[in-house]
């Protein structure tokens, strides 16, 4: 059976793109820090779904998170990393180690995620792995977001560059607002993106799709 993995579970999209995997038949491992919110989008799953906790910024937290996740439904055949540290902050009113803490869940995170899974996604020559991007264009007010999201794009062209020859889909999906169930951007609308980015042919594969 194939397994999503969601990291950054929470009750937006993560719980949204969850379920749109489970919809499909797919078992589920959710990750956050807290339980009671994985707990929750676990228990609102059809299907098999494992709850998770880990603090993304916790390199060994998070890939024993993993581990446990494919002890639990077998390795995953797609992981979605939807972490992200949202707050408003303009140039220089966060310090070097603030900054370097905000930059430990939106960008680190993704690499952990990805240098511990990936690998075995390419020995199967099959695998997606999408991140959630943010911020189309930088903004004042949002500095280390504007920086994070800039990085995640990098992030995604490397492991493309990396993982695509072995079959490898690497993508992200950047949602340019605030999500709200019954906006523009809604996650289950938001959610769909994940589902066709897995289920696009290979020679169709894009790097990045744009919601709003």
């Amino acid at each position: 059976m194939d397994t999503a993995v969601v990291i950054g579970a929470g009750p937006g999209i993560g719980r949204a793109v969850a379920a749109r995997f489970a919809k499909e038949g797919f078992s589920v491992a959710v990750i956050a820090r807290s339980s009671a919110t994985v707990e929750a989008v676990a228990g609102s799953l059809p299907g098999r779904a494992v709850a998770l906790t880990a603090d993304v910024a916790d390199e060994a937290g998070l890939r024993a998170a993993l581990d446990l996740a494919a002890a639990e439904l077998g390795p995953p055949t797609v992981v979605v990393h939807n972490a992200a540290i949202i707050r408003a902050d303009a140039v220089g009113e966060l310090s070097a180690a603030a900054l370097l803490d905000t930059l430990a869940v939106n960008v680190a995170s993704v690499l952990t995620a990805a240098a511990h899974t990936l690998p075995g996604m390419a020995d199967h020559g099959r695998g997606t792995f999408v991140v959630t991007g943010g911020m189309p264009e930088p903004v004042p007010g949002y500095v280390s977001l504007s920086i994070g999201k800039a990085a995640v794009r990098t992030a995604v062209e490397l492991l493309d560059a990396t993982y695509g020859p072995a079959g490898v889909h690497v993508a992200s999906v950047t949602v340019g607002g605030a999500v709200a169930p019954g906006t523009a951007y809604d996650p289950d609308d938001i959610a769909e993106h994940y589902w066709a980015l897995h289920t696009q042919p290979r020679a169709e594969w894009v790097r990045e799709v744009r919601h709003g």
